[in-house]
């Protein structure tokens, strides 16, 4: 995948949306009603010989941004920040690996939301391109996090339970430190209701994106596009 001209401006922006995992990103995104880009869908494969490994001995350490593909994650939004398309891996998350590709499109639409757990790490590189509209940390209660991401993962086979209910411990403990770096990395901390309405504020920001009525709800401001929205293929697990 070609990276455009730096001088030419984007026809889109996006906005990178993180969290600690099982923090709301993906059904926040979903209710946006933007286009939506799954960077989880950039996981290395399972075989793949650069995956950090966790210091027990519990195997790769998918927490780990090293566990991701950065270089590829950027390639994806440039070009939808410049072509409006983008050719996307397919990422199974209990297999770990990649099951296929799919298309991601913007029809024309001048903002799409990039989420996961890693999307801070290209804050800086988005923003020196002038792809950023803004960058969101989802917070909340550590424990509301860890029921909500045990409950799917285990609901979807992510991973073997066992593996599961470590791995949601270590996260659980180490929730505040996670959101500090993604908030030191340039993402504003915030819960659901403000990420709602900057999320709006940032669409109404674009070309054509003011929506009426966006100050009558903060809650679900400008987050509905008329007539239903973009076409987007959603990917990914």
């Amino acid at each position: 995948m070609s990276f455009p001209s730096a001088a030419r401006r984007p026809a889109a922006r996006v906005l990178l949306l993180t969290g600690p995992s099982g923090s709301g990103k993906s059904s926040l995104a979903a209710r946006t009603g933007l286009p939506v880009l799954r960077l989880d869908d950039f996981y290395k494969e399972g075989t793949d010989p650069t995956l950090p490994q966790l210091p027990d001995g519990g195997g790769a350490d998918w927490d780990s941004p090293l566990s991701w593909d950065a270089d590829a994650a950027v390639a994806a939004v440039t070009a939808l920040c410049h072509e409006g398309r983008a050719a996307v891996p397919v990422y199974d998350i209990g297999a770990s690996a990649r099951t296929g590709a799919a298309d991601v499109t913007l029809d024309g639409a001048a903002l799409f939301v990039a989420e996961g757990i890693f999307a801070a790490e290209v804050i800086d590189r988005c923003r020196a391109a002038g792809l950023l509209a803004d960058a969101l940390c989802l917070r909340g209660r550590p424990t509301t996090t860890f029921r909500r991401r045990l409950l799917r993962d285990v609901r979807e086979s992510r991973k073997p339970v066992p593996y599961l209910i470590r791995r949601g411990l270590r996260l659980l403990r180490s929730e505040r430190s996670v959101v500090a770096r993604q908030t030191a990395l340039g993402a504003h901390p915030c819960a659901r209701p403000e990420a709602l309405a900057r999320i709006a504020a940032a669409r109404a920001a674009e070309p054509g994106g003011a929506v009426p009525g966006a100050a009558d709800s903060p809650e679900g401001a400008g987050l509905s596009c008329p007539g239903g929205g973009p076409e987007v293929t959603h990917v990914g697990s």
